[in-house]
């Protein structure tokens, strides 16, 4: 994707330093954050200075890269254990940021040596984020058909580029749709409590070209109510055996109404996001976030600051569940870089497991 005139991805490596568009400071500041060490990666995905599923299994790759080439020779394996660790307690609900630490980790153990093992870290978390990328370029590819000219489209939080290497996965079928002059138009939910539909979507959207509303989370409903919406496009953190999909506290609320009025309701997703090892979506680890994020709201203010206000009575307690489960039945089908995926687990494991006879959508 292209930022003031000049390509970007979300994440990559320069040397042992990982770099990353800072979304906290979006959309106001476009800056890029230098993290050298794997803690400094670790702490750029705690803070969400880079985040969406497909961004964190990236970053949690490299990460992984970052710790095999400044791990000593005589502490080697247990320093990467270590990073694995750290890496993976940063964010417990997205399945690319374990898949990216399982197979750099697995490309370290099936090494001859230990040079042969630090190359083979970056290499390994280098094909993860390029196979992200190219995931998401596929999955826009797949999905583009499903919007007519003109078409009405809902989103939820921010599934595009800046959630991916590159692309995205709901907003990459949006993206081809306006390369393609179909002329897309995307109701953009705020998402509460962090805004990122406010902040980064719309944002997104704005640089490509899009034409594209910013709603509040609230007014969802009545848009699809009359007949505004022609179908819901999101993203997913983790998608389940049987075709439950965890994504941004707001998903299953979304999906119910779409079920209600019969609009399709579409999931975006890479085969690094299905998780044969997760059977529903009962099983998921569902993040809970600071209460802070619910209490409390950043943005600039009319002198042009950065300012942090409170939105509620001082002793107002918040709870802050980060994301939701929709069930498979709710689920209109799985966009996916080989095509439309249908929410059955027989689908979604032959999907997973490469099988080239998939069952139709």
């Amino acid at each position: 994707m292209r930022v003031q005139g000049r390509s970007y991805r979300s994440v990559w490596l320069e040397g042992a330093v990982v770099r990353l568009i800072d979304q906290r400071l979006l959309p106001h500041q476009f800056a890029i954050l230098d993290c050298p060490t794997s803690h400094d990666t670790a702490q750029a995905i705690v803070t969400m200075a880079v985040r969406g599923a497909g961004a964190i299994g990236a970053a949690a790759g490299f990460g992984m890269a970052q710790a095999a080439l400044g791990a000593p020779q005589g502490s080697f394996a247990s320093s990467i254990e270590q990073a694995a660790r750290m890496i993976r307690s940063t964010r417990p609900t997205a399945r690319d940021l374990f898949y990216a630490v399982e197979c750099v980790e697995a490309s370290i153990r099936q090494a001859p040596d230990l040079e042969a093992a630090r190359r083979a870290a970056v290499q390994t978390a280098q094909r993860l984020a390029d196979e992200n990328a190219a995931a998401g370029e596929q999955i826009g590819l797949a999905g583009e058909p499903l919007l007519q000219d003109g078409a009405n489209v809902m989103t939820q939080c921010n599934a595009g580029w800046l959630a991916f290497a590159d692309w995205g996965s709901a907003l990459a079928p949006i993206y081809q749709a306006q390369r393609r002059g179909k002329r897309p138009f995307v109701y953009v939910p705020e998402t509460r409590p962090r805004g990122q539909g406010a902040k980064l979507t719309a944002w997104e959207l704005g640089q490509e070209g899009v034409s594209h509303a910013l709603i509040a989370d609230t007014a969802c409903g009545t848009f699809i109510q009359r007949g505004e919406v022609d179908c819901l496009l999101v993203g997913a953190d983790r998608i389940a055996a049987n075709g439950d999909v965890a994504n941004k506290i707001g998903t299953y609320t979304l999906a119910v109404l779409a079920d209600r009025h019969h609009v399709p309701f579409y999931v975006a997703a890479p085969r690094s996001t299905f998780d044969l090892s997760t059977p529903t979506g009962a099983a998921i680890v569902i993040e809970e976030r600071g209460e802070e994020e619910v209490l409390w709201v950043w943005g600039r203010s009319a002198d042009d600051t950065w300012q942090r206000v409170q939105i509620s009575p001082a002793a107002t307690r918040a709870r802050n569940p980060a994301f939701d489960v929709t069930p498979a039945a709710l689920v209109t089908a799985f966009i996916t870089e080989a095509g439309l995926i249908p929410p059955r687990p027989d689908a979604i494991e032959a999907f997973v497991r490469r099988e080239t006879a998939l069952p139709s959508a």
